[in-house]
């Protein structure tokens, strides 16, 4: 252990863009007790828009420059984007590298915030240090399946394994009942409520009239907007007026552009792209809706419980502990008629909304980060001082 009071901790991801696991790793650095820990993150990309929202007491490192700071001539950025992803490469086969030139120093633990961040820190030139993986992914989805293997041997390299919930880890034991797994620990994602809320008041732009559905994710086809739209068309055709908006990007942006021009619904579907801010959007809509093919312990449905929003969500992952089917939302499956179905049953059923809205009164008083931050903190102190 190092000889500094503080144990060293190193947080290990590939990047900032919006999404559930950067809220997660921020949420962290701005709460775990700065007495205890010196905190450093080190990207691989300086890329997102979070990549500033890190908080004075930690430490950023980062590997390559992220696209914002790339030229706009597209044969530059080409060059750019090739160059970026050679010293990449040559940083993985020699992580001692990184080490050396970039972090300058040795840490304690390393934490690895996804599996796509395990090779990082499983590599580290940093033999003594011990290493922490946390894992959110349904080990069964059939998109994971070519990583399978690789995560399978990763696993039993890590000194903890940190579940994002209950269910991913009955997942993984239930399909690998004979891997070697090290110690284990399941913790919630830790949810910034008092932040929440004050940013929930600040004024949208141009917001759509009444009704209007919201979505907050990354655009990629498990979140299920090809299924949404499609929905959505359907309900307009049967003469049931409202808007959907989503918040969120990602590489699906254009076909799903595409799939809106197809079906004519250009006006009422609308993309609003990312936002430093989507609570006063959330906030502003009358219903959230979260139609994903597979989710973890999503943290958009426990923002939209806070702001008290009727949700419809998909019941995957952890969503069926977090939501009480028809008390404080509508469970459904990854279908497009039930996606249906349960839009339609909100547009028409005042009775249901007025008692879903009811219910989800001070579903803040439901999240305990106190006991959430201090799980992490007691994970932390057990590896340096050389427990189980």
């Amino acid at each position: 252990m190092s000889e500094n009071p503080k144990i060293k901790v190193l947080f290990r991801h590939r990047s900032m863009e919006m999404g559930g696991v950067e809220k997660v790793m921020l949420s962290l650095l701005n709460n775990l007790d700065p007495q205890k820990f010196e905190m450093t993150v080190c990207l691989n990309l300086n890329q997102g828009e979070l990549r500033d929202e890190f908080p004075a007491q930690v430490r950023k490192v980062f590997l390559t420059k992220g696209k914002e700071d790339f030229s706009k001539n597209k044969l530059l950025q080409k060059m750019q984007l090739l160059n970026r992803k050679n010293q990449l490469e040559k940083l993985r086969k020699n992580p001692e590298i990184i080490e050396k030139e970039y972090l300058k120093e040795t840490y304690d633990i390393e934490v690895a915030m996804t599996y796509n961040d395990f090779e990082l820190v499983l590599n580290s030139s940093n033999k003594n240090s011990k290493k922490i993986g946390w894992f959110h992914s349904e080990i069964d989805h059939p998109k994971l399946q070519v990583l399978v293997p690789q995560i399978l041997e990763h696993f039993p390299q890590f000194d903890h394994i940190i579940y994002c919930s209950e269910k991913i880890q009955e997942m993984m034991h239930r399909a690998y009942p004979n891997l070697n797994y090290p110690p284990e620990s399941v913790i919630i994602n830790a949810i910034p409520i008092e932040e929440i809320m004050r940013k929930a008041d600040e004024k949208t732009i141009d917001f759509p009239a009444s009704p209007v559905f919201i979505s907050v994710g990354r655009l990629h086809t498990r979140k299920g907007y090809h299924k949404l739209l499609v929905a959505h068309e359907q309900l307009l055709i049967e003469g049931f007026k409202h808007t959907v908006c989503v918040i969120g990007d990602g590489e699906e942006l254009p076909t799903l552009l595409a799939q809106r021009k197809k079906l004519g619904v250009e006006k009422s579907f609308v993309f609003l792209g990312n936002k430093m801010n989507p609570y006063p959007y959330i906030k502003a809509a009358d219903f959230f809706i979260m139609p994903s093919e597979s989710e973890a312990w999503p943290l958009v449905i426990a923002e939209a419980m806070i702001l008290e929003k009727p949700i419809i969500a998909t019941n995957v992952g952890d969503v069926g502990m977090m939501l009480k089917d028809g008390e404080t939302g509508l469970l459904i499956n990854y279908k497009t008629e039930e996606i249906y179905a349960a839009m339609k049953e909100f547009l028409t059923n005042e009775k249901l909304i007025l008692s879903l809205k009811e219910n989800l009164k001070n579903s803040a008083d439901k999240f305990n980060n106190a006991k959430i931050f201090e799980a992490v903190e007691n994970i932390f102190l057990t590896l340096t001082n050389g427990e189980n």
